[in-house]
């Protein structure tokens, strides 16, 4: 098989790092041909507090994806995300030196451009510009401003902001681990792209994914993203409080909420008891799996919380705003018994399990549809369209890619070009810092 046609998404996360290969099958969609997992060491809440012990859990999951497929791995799509990313909507406009002629795409790269030179918090910067409507002399409400007149261009700006210290921390793992750092993507972009399909993200829909440090939200309508979120809590701080609740050990706390753990308390009745083996020839610890739903109960109550805040943020309570396809749940923490009903009852929402599996070709492993591998599928589907775009670089001249989008009335490519720029900025850093 050739080498460029692997695609690999690296998912670093709190809980686990996750390397995906996947190949295109003679159909052109996509299939799994490597999987490599290992325990998240160094991490915290999705930002690297410990170089080395990162850098050996990420050669552990790439050896073991390269052991799989019998391939090697030369170079990833990583995702971020971390309690260090916020976004921030912002409005911005250019005057335009000749009105006569149709706007194009330059003067839609000169408007992004100036919004990637906002005066950020020190340590602070840009990672996503997502325009989202576009203004001409005055007139609102445009998806599509190329090939209008006008002396005025407008639009509104969903940004999106990182620490760049936490980017180049995750960088530099990636490079020390042996690997090409290909380019990064925000984590829940990534999970959107492989749970959610075309009619959801055009009607409005809220996709949740909940890891084990942090739970991501990304929020699309008419088909373009309107928000994002990363909320520091996840699956994580529910074991702890298992832990705390029940004064027992990580690994048993983690069982525990595995095997027997429910959102929804009503549900266990008061004889069942679950048995837990005491430490080192102490007694056994019994636990009512009543008690055990109503720790988990009051914790995933405050996280759900802290998304609808989010949601309502956005202006899901405006009636152009609303979010038609409800909620989607995703991640390691969907899994979580009775949550999609919890979900329903505290937003009023439609909610569903969002499975990477229905965009992959109907032959992977069952393993690979668990919500779990959500955001590393998402990757390794990004990374099909950064080597779809790189070879269309190579094969035309530049004229004729503007032609293309111009007629697909897509201005994808050129934002996806801007954010190239921050990922070569990062390239170029760690080279430099060799």
């Amino acid at each position: 098989m050739k080498v460029n046609n692997l695609f690999v998404g690296l998912d670093i996360g709190t809980t686990k790092i996750v390397a995906l290969i996947g190949s295109l099958n003679e159909y052109n969609k996509l299939k799994i041909i490597g999987i490599g997992k290992s325990k998240s060491l160094g991490v915290h809440r999705g930002v690297v507090n410990n170089i080395t012990q990162t850098i050996q859990s990420i050669q552990a999951a790439v050896s073991e994806a390269e052991l799989n497929s019998s391939e090697k791995i030369e170079k990833v799509i990583v995702g971020i995300a971390g309690q260090h990313i916020r976004s921030l909507q912002h409005s911005d406009y250019i005057t335009r030196t000749n009105s006569d002629q149709v706007i194009d795409e330059d003067d839609l790269e000169q408007l992004i451009n100036q919004v990637y030179k906002l005066v950020m918090l020190p340590g602070e910067e840009i990672i996503h510009v997502l325009p989202q409507d576009y203004k001409v002399d005055g007139q609102g409400e445009i998806k599509e401003p190329i090939g209008m007149f006008g002396g005025r261009l407008e639009a509104n700006f969903h940004v999106v902001v990182g620490q760049v210290s936490s980017i180049k921390n995750i960088a530099r793992c990636i490079k020390s681990a042996g690997i090409d750092f290909e380019g990064i993507t925000l984590e829940p972009i990534a999970s959107a792209d492989a749970v959610l399909n075309k009619e959801e993200k055009e009607a409005g829909v809220a996709l949740i994914d909940i890891g084990g440090g942090t739970t991501d939200l990304a929020i699309f309508k008419d088909g373009i993203i309107r928000h994002t979120s990363v909320i520091p809590f996840g699956g994580n701080i529910i074991t702890d409080d298992i832990k705390e609740g029940c004064s027992i050990i990580e690994k048993q706390a983690e069982l525990l909420k595995i095997k027997f753990g429910s959102a929804w308390p009503g549900e266990n009745k008061d004889n069942e008891i679950v048995s837990i083996p005491g430490l080192r020839g102490r007694e056994p610890k019994e636990i009512t799996l009543k008690n055990l739903s109503k720790i988990i109960h009051a914790r995933v109550i405050e996280i759900i919380e802290q998304v609808f805040i989010e949601i309502k943020n956005y202006g899901h309570d405006d009636q152009k705003k609303k979010l038609i396809a409800g909620i989607v749940l995703t991640g390691g923490g969907s899994q979580l018994k009775h949550l999609k009903q919890l979900v329903e009852y505290i937003t009023g929402m439609d909610t569903r399990l969002g499975y990477p599996s229905e965009h992959l070709a109907g032959n992977n492993s069952i393993e690979i549809s668990s919500p779990m591998y959500a955001t590393a599928v998402g990757l390794v589907m990004n990374s099909t369209k950064v080597s779809r775009k790189n070879e269309i670089k190579e094969e035309e001249p530049q004229e004729n890619i503007d032609l293309e989008n111009n007629q697909d009335g897509s201005v994808k490519t050129e934002r996806l070009t801007i954010f190239e720029k921050f990922t070569d900025s990062i390239k170029n850093f760690l080279d430099n810092a060799e």
